[in-house]
């Protein structure tokens, strides 16, 4: 499916595992349903929400083959964006690589992390990426993960780049997101800004961003989709009313790392979820408590159990020998 427009609520999804630690295939096929019939604009699985630094090459792989299989049987078709990062760029073109030949849409791949590179680095493997594959290539500036940030004016080049759509701007730093605006806005081909953070979604799309990379939409797509909705249409104060509603749990979503919160609340309302994987813990009980005493107050309903089902055979991509998982993926 082509990435025609990059705008709207595209969660980033958790991955649910089984008690023996497996992946559970089946809970994460209801979970694209769950999400996509939220009315989200497109799917992104394999990303530090979904664990992606503790998930196998191949296991990665195989996400990326059921979302898009899932996300094509869906009567809402969305787009699937690949995660496929790497602080090695070889990795980081053979996931991607993998993820177009899988029939991802775009792929959103993370500023290389531990190994810091500097902005002239930081193009050349973006770059690298990009005209190799020539899949639509969604930047992903998070330096409270990486520990280095792409400054404005690194991503207003790589924005010229034919191949290079957007960023996923999750730096908290509201006169860095201005600057990438003012610097990518009215150029010779569309370049989207999307909020890397919940609670500056609106904000962001104030500025001139089109919607949000979304933690909360894995549990509550409809309200975060609504949202968005609301502000891009104009309804202002429906979209601020609405967040000040939701505004506690969204908050609640990062009282711990990312993804314990989230998928905490989700095995509380039903949504497949399951445990994490070590280095990651449990939530403390009391978080615990408290996330479901806002959850409460809200009126978060559990989800109705619905058979993904499984019509056919998923299409795998072909695959060429796969690396070695060389543990340092996000």
């Amino acid at each position: 499916m082509k990435l025609k427009e990059l705008k709207g609520v595209y969660p980033a999804l958790i991955t649910p595992f089984k008690k023996n630690g497996e992946i559970d295939e089946e809970g994460f096929r209801r979970n694209i349903d769950f999400v996509i019939e939220g009315g989200v604009a497109g799917i992104v699985p394999c990303g530090c929400t979904g664990e992606a630094a503790t998930l196998r090459f191949e296991e990665q792989q195989r996400l990326l083959n059921i979302a898009v299989d899932q996300a094509d049987r869906n009567r809402r078709k969305v787009p699937v964006i690949g995660g496929s990062g790497s602080n090695n760029t070889q990795e980081a073109l053979e996931l991607t690589k993998y993820a177009k030949d899988a029939g991802a849409s775009g792929a959103m791949l993370i500023t290389p992390y531990y190994n810091k590179p500097m902005p002239a680095g930081q193009i050349l493997h973006y770059r690298i990426i990009a005209e190799k594959t020539e899949l639509p290539i969604i930047l992903y500036n998070v330096p409270g993960r990486t520990g280095i940030n792409m400054l404005p004016e690194t991503i207003a080049e790589l924005a010229k780049d034919e191949f290079v759509v957007g960023v996923k701007e999750a730096s908290g730093n509201m006169e860095q997101i201005e600057k990438i605006i003012e610097l990518t806005r009215g150029g010779k081909k569309p370049f989207t800004v999307l909020s890397g953070d919940d609670n500056i979604t609106l904000p962001v799309m104030a500025m001139g961003g089109k919607g949000v990379v979304s933690v909360l939409a894995n549990i509550m797509p409809k309200e975060v989709c609504a949202m968005v909705k609301y502000y891009d249409e104009g309804n202002h104060n429906k979209a601020i009313d609405l967040y000040y509603k939701i505004a506690p749990i969204m908050k609640a979503m990062f009282i711990e790392t990312n993804p314990i919160p989230v998928k905490a609340a989700a095995n509380m309302m039903g949504v497949a979820a399951g445990s994490l994987r070590l280095p990651l813990t449990e939530m403390s009980p009391e978080n615990q408590k408290k996330l479901k005493g806002l959850m409460d107050a809200y009126g978060v309903k559990p989800v109705v159990r619905k058979d993904a089902g499984r019509k056919a055979p998923v299409k795998v991509a072909p695959v060429k020998k796969a690396t070695p998982a060389k543990k340092a993926r996000k």
